[in-house]
């Protein structure tokens, strides 16, 4: 098994952590075929078949487009957005086709969006038609039905629960999550669910089958699936875009746009930020990092294999944090991984824990493990490798 099918099968639920072959295999894959460009595409939360038939549109349109320069590409299928989005936080692909909060996250961390197609995405709640809940404040203690916490109707509905200063996990008594939209009208229809979240489109579907529900609320708009290539990367973003006009619109169906930075300014202020502080633990920066590194502390890289050699701080030490549970200060820990045996034996030795940025929950978590295993020194590094490198402070890739 290569490293980066272990990195892809890290999802919520077991079914998710099956799915490992389809994903993202760069690496030694990409190399092995010689291709000038490795990447994936992520076609978001649809049924199987639907999510292989977009995969296979926008991979012939690149593949194509891609030609006119003599470049070829490694695309691989993914099914996991929160591998994606760990994935661009590290500038690991140099190409990713997905949904708006994966692209949203791309273009914070060294992408140009290219083109994206003309049907933007909004969330809403639903409940069914005879509910005496029609509105986000009526729906409090019900019990919510959501895609996986890395889909973007997630992100979408969180954003609008945090914009009511409120957090879904507070403001529902229970939250059920399922990998496919479509099986959140049975959640309804068995009364497991008060309410659901789904991609409008969806919502529009069932109304149109006859189905009993109504809309409870709506989020903004959001751009529909689009790609974003990494700086740098040939043939560049204005030649790219040029080269998919054509082929783009025949294979998905729907008219190209062109995107830029600021059309996900929205989503990309979803995500799920670590908080700003952790009791007991010193955040520190980059370069409080450096000096404590000086000094002889224990830097601990709670990312996966795939990231670590990518890169990282020099004299880190791997401690992959597998992590299965919510992306909360209250997490159930018990649902994750994390070895403490593989930290040092004395409690009282400077530890620095790191992964991607503010939004990558790995290190917080493991800060947190060690913090109750009895560490009194412990560091979390809450930039984490992002920060490091836009530092300009060297980055060991052994």
């Amino acid at each position: 098994m290569k490293p980066f099918d272990t990195f892809h099968a890290l999802g919520h639920h077991a079914r998710r952590r099956a799915l490992v072959a389809v994903s993202v295999v760069f690496g030694a894959v990409a190399g092995a075929q010689g291709a000038d460009l490795r990447g994936f595409i992520n076609p978001g939360d649809q049924g199987e078949q639907a999510r292989y038939s977009v995969y296979q549109a926008w991979k012939a349109a690149l593949e194509s487009a891609l030609r006119k320069d003599k470049l070829s590409a490694d695309l691989k299928l993914s099914t996991d957005a929160t591998a994606d989005l760990s994935a661009v936080r590290t500038r690991i692909p140099d190409l990713v086709v997905g949904p708006a909060h994966v692209i949203g996250s791309a273009v914070r961390y060294g992408y140009q969006p290219v083109v994206g197609v003309d049907r933007p995405v909004r969330a809403v709640l639903v409940a069914p038609k005879d509910s005496a809940v029609g509105s986000l404040a009526q729906a409090q203690g019900k019990k919510l039905g959501l895609p996986a916490q890395d889909s973007l109707v997630t992100y979408l509905v969180r954003g609008e629960v945090n914009a009511a200063n409120t957090t879904l996990k507070r403001h529902f008594s229970a939250i059920y999550d399922t990998r496919y939209q479509d099986a959140l009208l049975l959640c309804l229809q068995v009364k497991r669910c008060d309410v659901v979240a789904v991609e409008r489109t969806v919502f529009d579907r069932w109304v149109a089958a006859g189905e009993p529900v109504k809309l409870v609320l709506e989020s903004k708009p959001v751009p529909g699936l689009a790609m974003a290539l990494k700086d740098g990367a040939k043939p560049g973003a204005d030649a790219l875009r040029a080269a998919l006009s054509g082929s783009l619109g025949a294979a998905e169906g729907g008219k190209p746009v062109t995107l830029t930075k600021a059309d996900f300014d929205y989503v990309s202020t979803l995500g799920y930020f670590t908080p700003r502080s952790l009791a007991g633990a010193t955040v520190v920066d980059a370069a409080a990092v450096a000096k404590l590194a000086a000094a002889g502390a224990h830097l601990i890289d709670t990312r996966n294999a795939e990231e670590f050699k990518a890169g990282h701080l020099p004299g880190a030490k791997l401690v992959p944090y597998v992590e299965h549970s919510a992306k909360d200060a209250d997490f159930d820990a018990s649902k994750d991984q994390f070895d403490l045996s593989q930290l040092p034996a004395d409690k009282s030795a400077a530890l620095v824990f790191n992964c991607n940025g503010p939004e990558c929950w790995k290190s917080y978590k493991a800060s947190v493990a060690a913090l109750k295993a009895g560490y009194s020194r412990v560091h979390w590094f809450r930039g984490g490798f992002p920060e490091w490198r836009a530092a300009g402070l060297k980055v060991a890739t052994d």
